[in-house]
């Protein structure tokens, strides 16, 4: 009988060990705590003991928060996320194919793409709100000085979640997928698309039948990218939305006036949607990349 070796541990693993832990437990912690004390009863508060177990803070949370509509909020967000990831999975996608060929001022056009993720967020948010107020006035002093009279009078304001809201949130997400892109077709093999055309593929079948289908897993993640970076989005959001809030801005203003744990269950909500996502998104780049396998459809 073959004697079992157990090597040791190294001096400092046990050390090494504890602060993993203890970082692990910083970063999920209050995401767990805000998940327990979600679920308690109708007398429980804000911090522990748990004061029993139920769903009433959810049934509340579907009532409605005093004057806030956390549906429509809920609705807002969704629709904005979804404009983001489709935008930033597209514009990503072709720049990428843009970039596999040298480019006159390339180099600084990459540059200024990705130059707002260095700049503080809330500046970016306090800038695009500022160019749209602008925007508001020329448009005014146009609809003035031409006499248009009712259209001025019921012109608002050129803010709004599809207009400078979409436009922050992409100075955000846009420079992730980017990057990702350019990753991807960095270390892609441009042989594959050469054996399509040798046997006679357009341009749109050599992308179609064999880019695409190799650099799917990669669109996937860019746009789980996309979605999760703006439905949590705060700073760039707060100064460029105009007069409506998305869900992460109402859930900010309610931790001033709600004292009950439906705080705590509209939180668990949101992130369950995020996790929700991020777990569609790894479901369906292991399929695309299993079919990529030979073998395997």
């Amino acid at each position: 009988m073959q004697a079992r070796v157990s090597e040791a541990r190294a001096p400092g693993f046990w050390p090494l060990a504890a602060v993993f832990v203890l970082f692990v437990l910083f970063l999920y912690g209050p995401m767990f705590t805000i998940f327990v004390l979600s679920f308690q009863g109708p007398e429980g508060g804000l911090t522990f003991p748990m004061r029993g177990v139920s769903l009433h803070w959810f049934r509340q949370l579907a009532e409605g928060l005093g004057t806030v509509d956390i549906g429509a909020a809920f609705r807002r967000s969704l629709a904005l996320g979804t404009a983001v990831m489709a935008l930033t999975v597209g514009l990503s996608v072709l720049a990428g194919l843009a970039f596999r060929k040298r480019l006159a001022g390339g180099g600084a056009l990459f540059y200024v793409s990705i130059a707002s993720l260095i700049m503080p967020s809330i500046i970016v948010s306090l800038g695009i709100g500022l160019q749209f107020r602008l925007i508001d006035t020329g448009l005014k002093s146009a609809l003035g000085a031409l006499g248009a009279d009712g259209m001025l009078e019921n012109y608002g304001t050129a803010l709004g979640l599809f207009t400078s809201a979409l436009g922050a949130h992409l100075t955000w997400t846009l420079p992730f997928g980017l990057l990702i892109m350019f990753a991807v077709f960095n270390r892609f093999n441009p042989a594959y698309e050469e054996a399509a055309r040798d046997l006679g593929a357009t341009p749109w079948q050599s992308f179609r039948h064999v880019v695409l289908p190799l650099i799917g897993p990669s669109i996937v993640g860019i746009g789980m990218f996309g979605f999760t970076l703006s439905w949590d989005e705060i700073a760039r959001t707060s100064q460029a939305i105009g007069d409506v809030n998305t869900l992460p801005l109402e859930l900010q203003g309610l931790t001033s006036t709600v004292t009950t744990p439906a705080i705590y269950a509209l939180g668990t909500v949101t992130t369950v949607v995020s996790l929700g996502v991020m777990g569609l998104t790894v479901g369906l780049a292991l399929l695309l990349r299993r079919r990529q396998t030979p073998g395997r459809r």
